[in-house]
């Protein structure tokens, strides 16, 4: 006969499970992490989250599976930690992939778990943080892995919108594993660890003959400039966490509610006199916008997103009286703030993303146009530009635009322009708002006037000077209604303040239909 349990030994066994599952990798996977300078799944968590704050779901949970030898490897939780916790006091979704168990490879229970956390999280609206080092799919699965890929796919894309998700990159993302980071809204890199690409540098030798190393074909420095996966690169696992929270410190729990607002620390009536004399009057000569960005919004509030990426262009999110906004802008300081391929997908999409979580838009317009040749032509720079007409046009968030200097052409038109619903448009006295430059509106208009002169280039400057008051000054496309305001520089803050402050309660009439077609 055997004994009945106690409470006292349901309680030891319930412990001890509690134990295998906190170590389901083993002693010695858990020390070759740490060798590498890697913390585990549970210890990413607890960094990341408030202290005590996190509850986990389906620690025990195991996989089916036999072939391979799998069944000899069965570990409670399978290669992933779920649950939810806090972040500043607020409640979010957080998954963590389990390096120490088979490598952290994506198998049909990872799938499971992450695919009811994201249930859960879109039931309850909150974020979900995903904390990813991984091998990729668990080929021994076959097509059961392949099936949990598609439902969490499936979930990540219906999740769009409507939560905020955000990827953390703390090791390896092979294959098909990369397309979940791909439909999140942000991707965080750390350097030297983590990597994402679809085909690994084995199989790209033994198809092309091309040698590649890891970091050059899918490291932080590639995601985070060349190809523009990742939005952001932190050195370590702890600076990538610590970043993580800054950046949800910035976003709504989900898009019925508004951004977290704080007490404002700074005076919104401040009027910098530096700003007056930022953008130089010789409209080639560069200047950093960021300047103009740090000048303008709450004192160190600004978060830039996609730094390292299309750098002609400059997004990210700031304060403006403790209200969180959505900053785009031109950079002169690079390829004198021309708008080419990446920078039109890099700003749409950042337009999209604030417009879809209820963060206003405020734009600073310097740009001569779109970037002309040959491979811009080919890329598909009409359809990519396209995106940020498209966006801007689309977004019902309040607008605010402020032209600093250049906006000719249609790249007036797509920056935010009156004429695509932007709400409040100011100007600055250095604004130049034309069809194109002066100096290539005379060498077309006047080119039979001054062809024959003998003091030819006298004459052009004066033509150029002239065509700049008359038809690019501020004051023109004032007078015609096209700008809504001429600014002193240093009253741009308080005047921001106040549009902003007259447009919090702004509602659009949506026409009603399933969805538009943005060009792709």
């Amino acid at each position: 006969m055997t004994d009945s349990p106690t409470p006292e030994s349901l309680g030891r066994e319930l412990e001890e499970r509690r134990q295998q599952a906190a170590e389901a990798g083993g002693a010695d996977r858990i020390a070759a992490q740490h060798k590498k300078g890697k913390l585990t799944a549970g210890e990413r968590i607890a960094a990341f989250l408030d202290p005590g704050s996190f509850n986990e779901l389906e620690p025990y949970r195991a996989h089916r599976h036999t072939a391979f030898g799998l069944d000899e490897q069965r570990a409670p939780g399978d290669s992933v930690i779920t649950g939810f916790g806090r972040v500043h006091g607020r409640m979010l979704a957080v998954y963590a992939q389990d390096f120490t168990v088979l490598g952290g490879s994506f198998s049909e229970v990872q799938g499971q778990k992450v695919a009811r956390l994201l249930d859960l999280a879109l039931d309850s609206g909150v974020p979900v943080v995903g904390l990813m080092d991984s091998v990729g799919a668990r080929i021994q699965e076959g097509v059961y892995g392949l099936a949990a890929f598609s439902e969490l796919f499936w979930r990540n894309t219906q999740a769009s919108g409507v939560v905020p998700q955000i990827s953390v990159m703390l090791g390896p993302c092979a294959g098909g594993s990369v397309y979940s980071p791909g439909l999140t809204d942000f991707v965080i890199m750390t350097e030297g660890s983590s990597h994402m690409f679809i085909t690994g540098p084995k199989v790209i030798e033994t198809v092309t003959g091309e040698k590649v190393g890891l970091d050059e074909l899918g490291g932080a420095g590639v995601h985070n400039s060349i190809s523009g996966v990742a939005h952001f690169a932190a050195p370590d696992e702890h600076s990538a966490l610590a970043l993580t929270r800054q950046l949800l410190s910035y976003l709504p729990a989900n898009n019925a509610e508004p951004a977290p607002r704080i007490p404002p620390a700074d005076d919104p009536h401040r009027m910098d006199a530096r700003l007056d004399s930022l953008v130089p009057t010789d409209p080639g000569e560069p200047y950093d916008v960021r300047a103009a960005i740090t000048l303008i919004f709450d004192t160190d509030t600004f978060l830039e997103v996609h730094a390292q990426f299309a750098q002609n262009a400059v997004v990210g999110f700031a304060r403006l009286h403790g209200a969180v906004v959505g900053v785009v802008a031109n950079q002169p300081m690079a390829l004198a703030g021309v708008l080419d391929i990446d920078a039109s997908d890099k700003i749409a999409r950042f337009i999209r993303f604030c417009d879809a979580f209820n963060i206003p838009l405020i734009t600073l317009v310097d740009t001569p146009g779109f970037l002309p040749g040959v491979r811009e032509e080919h890329g598909g720079i009409i359809r990519h530009g396209a995106k940020i007409v498209y966006a801007y046009s689309e977004a019902t968030v309040p607008k605010l635009a402020v032209i600093l200097r250049k906006a000719y052409g249609g790249a007036y038109i797509v920056m935010s322009s009156k004429h695509i619903r932007t709400d409040v448009v100011y100007a600055w006295p250095t604004a130049e708002i034309a069809v194109m430059g002066a100096e290539g509106a005379v060498q077309i208009l006047y080119a039979d006037k001054l062809k024959d002169r003998p003091d030819r280039e006298q004459a052009e400057r004066e033509s150029v000077e002239a065509f700049r008051r008359e038809f690019g000054s501020p004051f023109a496309a004032a007078e015609s209604g096209h700008i809504d305001d001429v600014l002193h520089p240093s009253e741009t803050r308080p005047k921001l303040i106040a549009a902003l402050e007259l447009l919090r309660d702004k509602r659009v009439p949506i026409r009603p239909r399933k969805h538009g077609n943005i060009p792709l």
